[in-house]
Parts: C-alpha cells; structure tokens; sequence
C-alpha cells in the first residue's frame, strides 16, 4: 500500500512538473497585458497610452487592457510597476515625471534601477506663451520690459517638468525675478493666461497650449528646441531670442519591471517600435504638438538616464524638493 501511495505521489510530482515546464514555455505574450498609467484618463499620458495599447494588442495579438493610477506625481504607478512580476505582462506608462522624481520626491518607494525602459514613445517642447494683447513678439522682448517688476508665471501644478524648465530660465538663465502659480491642471492654467490674470504659461505644446497658440488665443514667446516646432510655426525658439542651448521636453515612456527578461523586453520595445512608425499615428501626434522618439530601445534607456541627470541637476540647483 506504500508503495501505491508513494508511486501515486511520484506521478502527481510529475504531472505538476510537466504542467508547470509547459506554462512557463508558453510564448509571449499568452495573455492580456496590462498598461498602468501613471496619470488620470483623458491627460497626455493616457492619450498616448491608449494610441499605443492598441496598436500593440494589433501586433502581438493580444489585448491591452489600460488602467490608471495616478497620485503622487506619477509614483504610485511606478512604485506598482517596480514591485509587480517580471513577466512583461505588466508595464508602466508614464512622462518625464519620472526621471524628475528621482531626485524631487523623497521616499519614493523605488528608484529608477527598479525599472527597465521599454521604449519612449514621443516628446513635446516647454513652452512659454502670454495672452494675445501682450506687444512682445518674444521671451526676450517680453523679460526686457519685464525686468524690474519680474514676471509670474503658471504651470500644472508644482514640480511639473514645465515649472522646473521655467523657473531655472528664469532664475538661472535669465536673472530675472520670478513667482511660481501652480494650478491643478493644464486646462486651468492656459485659461488663466489666456484671461491674463498671469503673465506668462509655461507648457508643454502637447498639453494643449498648441492648439491655442495656432488659433491666436494664446501667443507663443518662445519654444525649448532646436527648431521651430511645426504645430506653431511663428514661434520662435528660445536660441533664436538669444537664450541658446536652453532644451527641454516632455515625453511618455513605456517601462517593466528591471527584473524583466531581455527577451520579453525586446518583444515589446520592438511592437512599441513599429506602432510608431504608423503614418495616421505620426499625424496625429504631429497635430497636436508632439514629435515621435524614433530610437531603439537601448537608445531610449540612455535617453532616459541622460533625463534623470538633466532634470535632476535643474532640481538640485533650484533646492526643490517634495516630502
């Protein structure tokens, strides 16, 4: 009768064993995958990720579920990421908030190394932009007249990559004298300076800015890159106002958890990466003031870790910090 029972056992150790060799054999994808975004529906983040979710399901043929979490400037999704299974089946989606926390946000609950980029989707030039009455026609022109009362500026709340860009201009480029007005919200902010109730937004084009500066609700000082941005031609750079090798962008990113094998990782970058290069999905980025990253995905590590330092060598000399 031992000898049954242990022969039974034998068996099941072997059954269980074969099942489990066979599940974890099976290909990637073999089921949903899920995108956590780390900012509420209907946001910049969101937009992106869910363009991209469905482009991916449509190459890997699975579905991409997206589900938001945001709080904490993007860390609650990022901390959820760092610590979920490496297995590519959960994957963060998230902006330049994420390389600016780094150095920012204290007790974060993870750090970057926890996590693995899997590609940076596309990028958006900061902004600075006035009400359409103001007679300058540039940020240079706009501080000259500026320069003894300083200037107020708006944003998206407090350590936006768009408060950061503009406050280290201010006090570190330019010398001027400037106060920081956090709103909740991009929507908030360029309503404030469209009404003039502040004398400059700083933004990102993609954040909505773009379409306001093209329609004349808005007028467009000066954009933080290397060329004009095609969404608002008449809008100059910042180089061109005499304030050159000021850039600064913000970006949406795909990124697992670090443990992640490079060949699942790979699998996904390279779906991510020929999702971007669909004509109507270029178009419509380009419309609303986004520029497509076009890199690998060793190209978009070191991206990311070049934005780590960058941003946080900005927070470090500005003594910014959240609790």
């Amino acid at each position: 009768m031992r000898l049954v029972t242990a022969a039974v056992a034998a068996i099941a150790v072997l059954v269980g064993s074969l099942a489990s060799g066979q599940a974890q054999a099976q290909p990637y994808p073999s089921r949903d995958i899920t995108f956590v975004v780390a900012f509420a529906p209907g946001g910049v983040a969101d937009t992106l990720a869910r363009f991209v979710a469905q482009g991916v399901s449509g190459k890997l043929g699975r579905n991409v579920v997206v589900e938001n979490k945001g709080g904490a400037g993007g860390n609650i999704a990022a901390a959820a990421v760092a610590r979920a299974a490496p297995d590519g089946y959960t994957v963060l989606v998230t902006t330049t908030a994420l390389a600016i926390n780094e150095t920012l946000r204290k007790n974060n609950g993870f750090a970057v190394k926890d996590l693995k980029t899997i590609a940076i989707v596309a990028s958006s030039p900061e902004a600075l932009a006035t009400a359409p009455g103001t007679p300058a026609n540039n940020i240079a022109e706009f501080l000259k007249s500026a320069k003894e009362k300083g200037v107020n500026f708006g944003s998206a709340g407090v350590g936006s990559g768009s408060h950061i860009a503009a406050e280290y201009f201010f006090k570190e480029i330019a010398k001027i004298s400037a106060t920081h007005v956090p709103f909740q919200g991009g929507a908030p902010a360029i309503n404030a300076a469209m009404g003039g109730q502040i004398d400059l937004l700083a933004t990102t084009l993609g954040g909505g800015a773009a379409a306001q500066i093209a329609n004349g609700k808005l007028k467009g000082l000066a954009v933080a890159s290397a060329k004009r941005a095609a969404v608002t031609p008449d809008m100059p750079t910042y180089a061109e106002s005499g304030y050159p090798n000021f850039e600064a962008s913000s970006w949406v990113g795909l990124f697992v958890p670090a443990a992640t094998g490079p060949e699942i990782a790979g699998k996904l970058s390279a779906a991510v990466e020929e999702v971007m290069k669909d004509p109507a999905l270029l178009q419509k980025l380009a419309s609303i003031g986004f520029d497509p990253f076009n890199g690998t995905q060793a190209q978009a590590d070191a991206y990311f870790r070049a934005e780590v330092a960058k941003w946080g060598s900005m927070v470090k000399t500005l003594g910014l910090s959240i609790e």
